[in-house]
C-alpha cells in the first residue's frame, strides 16, 4: 500500500507540482466535505449560539444588573458591537499573512469561550457586581466599581479578539473543506453557504427567545451560562475535526499589492502619462492570477503612473516586476482602483446602519415601557426578544424576493437581479427614512399614552409603563427588517462582486467595519444629544425614564440624516462605475454578463 503511494506520486511529481504553483494548495491535500460537516456545523450553530445568546440582552443585563444609565449602557453596547465588527479586519489580515484559517478560528473560539465565561462570573459571583437597587437602605443605585468593570471589560475583551477571528474566517474555512475543482465540491460549497446562513438564523431565533427569557425571567447566572456552555460545546466540536481538516497556509495579505501600488505611484508622480495608456502602461499578468482582467479605467489616473516603465525597471525571467514597489502592472493598478471606488458607498453604508442600530437598542428601552402582555395572559415578551421581530421580517421577506419579485422585474429591466445591487442598497436606505419616521410616530403614541393611561405597573429605575401594547414596536421592526433585507445584503453582495477576487476576505471585513463604524457613531451621536439637550426647557430628549423625554424627536433626527445621507448616496451611485470587462459595464446586465464570461 505504501509502495503504491511513493510510487504514484513519483510518476506524478511534476504535475502535482504544477498544481501547486497554480493553484497554492498542498497537492496531497484530501478534501473530506461531507465527511468534515457535521464537526465545521456544528461549530458554526453552537458558536453562533453562545454569541448572540451572550450579546442581545447585554443592554438589559447592564441596567439592571450593574445599575448603568440607560445612556452609558448604550455607548458601552454600541462601542462593543463596533469594536467586534472593526477587529475581522485585523483578523482577516493575520488570518492571511501569518496564522491560516484553521490557527484563527481555533484560537478565536477559545478567547469567546473565555469572554463568556468571565461575563457569567460576573452574574454568579456578587463582588463583581454591584447590589441591587432595593436591597440597599438609600434606595439609590450604586455603579459598578472600577475593578467590577474592569473585570466585566476583560470579558468584552476575550469576546472582540474572538470576533475577530471568527468572522472573517469561519465561511471561508467551511468552504475550504470541498474541492473546488469537482462538480460535487461546488455542490458542497454551495450546500454549505445556504447551512452557514440557516444556522445564523436558527441562533438569532433561539437566541432572543429561549436565552432571552430565561436571563430576564429566571436567573441571570443561569441565561448566562448557557451561551458559554455552548461555546464550550463549539470548541469542542472544531478541535474533534482537526484530524480531517483541510488547513490551507496563508498566502500573504492582498493588501501589499495595494501598499505597492500606491509607493510606485508615489515614486512616479513626476513622470507624464502617456497618451494611449492601454498600450503603453505595463501591464504583465501572472497565470496563477484568480482575478478577473480588468481593463483600463479614467478614474483616479494618478496611480497609473506607478505601472509606467522606465529604464530603471528591471523584469524577472517571467515577465514580472523585479520591483513591484517601483514598477507595477496595470492589473494590479485597476484592482486597486476597485478599492478605491468602493469607499465612498462604504461611507454611506455607515450612516445608513445608525437607523438599524436603533432598532436594536432604544427599541428594548421602549419595549420596556410598554404593555408587553400577550393578550389578557400574565406572559409578558421578554424586551430584548422584540428585535427577533426584523429577523424574522427579513428571513420572510429574502424568498419572496428571490423567487417571485426578481424574475418579475427581470422581463422588465433585463438585469439578472431584476435590479442593479446599488439600486437595492438605495431600496433599502429609502425604507430606513421610513423605519425612523414611523418610530417616533408610534415612540409619540407610546408616551402620550404612559401619560393619559399608564397601564398598573412601574418598570424599576424607569417610569410609568404605557398601556400601549409593545405589539406597535412590530412596524418600526418590520420595516427595519426589510431595509436590511435590501441595504445589507445589497451590500454584502456588492463588496463580493466589486472587490477582486483575492481580496473578497477583505471584502468581508469591509462590511463589518462599515457597521462598526455606524455603531461608533450611534454611540457618539447618543452622547452629543443627551449632552446638549440635558438642560433644554423642553428636557432631556434621552432621559432615563423615556415619559420625560423625546426620544421621538432623537428618531426624527436620524430621519433626517438618513435623508441626507440618501442624496449623498445618489450622487455617489451615479459616479461609480461598476466593476467590468471594459470598466463600464452596468452590473447585472445579462447581456454584459454573457459578454464577459465569452471574453474569458
Amino acid at each position: 500500500m505504501e509502495e503504491g503511494k511513493t510510487s504514484s506520486l513519483e510518476m506524478g511529481t511534476m504535475e502535482k507540482k504544477e498544481k501547486a504553483a497554480t493553484t497554492g494548495k498542498a497537492p496531497e491535500v484530501k478534501y473530506r466535505g461531507i465527511k468534515a460537516m457535521p464537526f465545521v456545523i456544528g461549530n458554526e450553530t453552537f458558536e453562533k449560539l453562545g454569541t448572540i445568546g451572550t450579546s442581545s440582552n447585554l443592554l438589559i443585563y447592564l441596567t439592571t444588573i450593574f445599575n448603568m444609565k440607560s445612556v452609558t449602557a448604550t455607548t458601552l453596547v454600541n462601542t462593543f458591537n463596533g469594536t467586534c465588527t472593526l477587529s475581522p479586519l485585523l483578523g482577516a489580515f493575520l488570518c492571511d499573512t501569518y496564522y491560516g484559517r484553521y490557527k484563527t478560528v481555533g484560537f478565536a473560539s477559545v478567547s469567546s469561550f473565555l469572554g463568556m465565561l468571565v461575563i457569567t462570573l460576573t452574574a454568579a459571583i456578587s463582588k463583581l457586581h454591584p447590589p441591587e437597587c432595593h436591597a440597599q437602605e438609600s434606595g439609590q443605585c450604586i455603579g459598578p466599581t472600577p475593578g467590577q468593570m474592569a473585570f466585566l471589560l476583560s470579558g468584552f475583551g476575550l469576546l472582540v479578539i474572538g470576533a475577530g477571528g471568527i468572522r472573517p474566517c469561519n465561511l471561508a474555512f467551511g468552504a475550504d473543506q470541498f474541492n473546488p475543482e469537482t462538480e460535487s465540491g461546488k455542490r458542497g460549497i454551495s450546500s454549505f453557504f445556504n447551512w452557514y446562513y440557516f444556522t445564523y438564523t436558527f441562533a438569532m431565533m433561539i437566541s432572543l427567545t429561549i436565552i432571552v427569557y430565561v436571563q430576564s425571567n429566571v436567573n441571570w447566572t443561569i441565561g448566562l451560562a448557557i451561551p458559554a456552555f455552548l461555546m464550550f460545546l463549539s470548541c469542542a466540536f472544531f478541535f474533534a475535526g482537526t484530524k480531517i481538516f483541510v488547513k490551507v497556509k496563508p498566502e500573504g495579505s492582498p493588501l501589499t499589492s495595494v501598499a505597492q501600488v500606491i509607493v510606485a505611484a508615489v515614486k512616479k508622480r513626476k513622470l507624464k502619462l502617456p497618451e494611449q495608456p492601454c498600450v503603453s502602461l505595463f501591464n504583465h499578468i501572472p497565470t496563477s492570477s484568480i482575478n478577473s482582467k480588468l481593463a483600463h479605467t479614467h478614474q483616479f489616473r494618478f496611480l497609473d503612473k506607478g505601472a509606467i516603465k522606465t529604464a530603471n525597471d528591471k523584469l524577472n525571467p517571467d515577465g514580472s516586476a523585479a520591483n513591484p514597489r517601483r514598477l507595477c502592472s496595470m492589473q494590479k493598478v485597476e484592482e486597486v482602483k476597485c478599492l478605491i471606488r468602493v469607499i465612498p458607498i462604504w461611507f454611506a453604508g455607515n450612516i445608513y446602519h445608525i437607523a438599524i442600530v436603533q432598532q436594536q437598542t432604544y427599541v428594548v428601552f421602549q419595549a420596556l415601557q410598554s404593555d408587553r402582555r400577550i393578550g389578557n395572559s400574565n406572559f409578558k415578551i421578554p424586551a430584548a426578544s422584540y428585535i427577533a421581530f426584523a429577523m424574522l421580517s427579513l428571513t420572510i421577506w429574502i424568498p419572496i424576493y428571490d423567487q417571485i419579485i426578481v424574475p418579475f422585474i427581470r422581463k422588465y429591466t433585463g438585469k439578472e437581479g431584476g435590479i442593479t445591487i446599488l439600486q437595492k442598497i438605495g431600496v433599502g436606505m429609502v425604507l430606513s427614512v421610513v423605519t425612523m419616521l414611523v418610530s417616533a410616530w408610534v415612540e409619540k403614541h407610546r408616551r402620550t399614552l404612559a401619560h393619559t393611561k399608564p397601564t398598573m405597573g412601574i418598570e424599576p429605575r424607569k417610569g410609568a409603563i404605557s398601556s400601549m401594547s409593545g405589539q406597535w414596536l412590530l412596524f418600526q421592526l418590520a420595516i427595519g427588517g426589510l431595509s436590511e433585507a435590501f441595504a445589507i445584503v445589497g451590500q454584502t453582495e456588492f463588496y463580493y462582486k466589486q472587490f477582486p477576487e483575492n481580496m473578497r476576505s477583505i471584502g468581508a471585513a469591509f462590511l463589518l467595519a462599515g457597521i462598526s463604524g455606524s455603531n461608533y457613531l450611534s454611540g457618539f451621536l447618543v452622547s452629543i444629544v443627551h449632552q446638549m439637550t440635558k438642560g433644554n426647557a423642553t428636557g432631556n430628549w434621552l432621559a432615563e425614564d423615556l415619559n420625560k423625554g423625546k426620544l421621538d424627536y432623537f428618531y426624527y433626527l436620524i430621519a433626517a440624516l438618513e435623508l441626507l445621507n440618501l442624496g449623498y448616496f445618489l450622487v455617489c451611485a451615479k459616479w461609480y462605475k461598476y466593476k467590468g470587462i471594459d470598466g463600464n459595464t452596468g452590473e447585472g446586465d445579462m447581456k454584459g454578463k454573457q459578454a464577459e464570461e465569452s471574453v474569458v
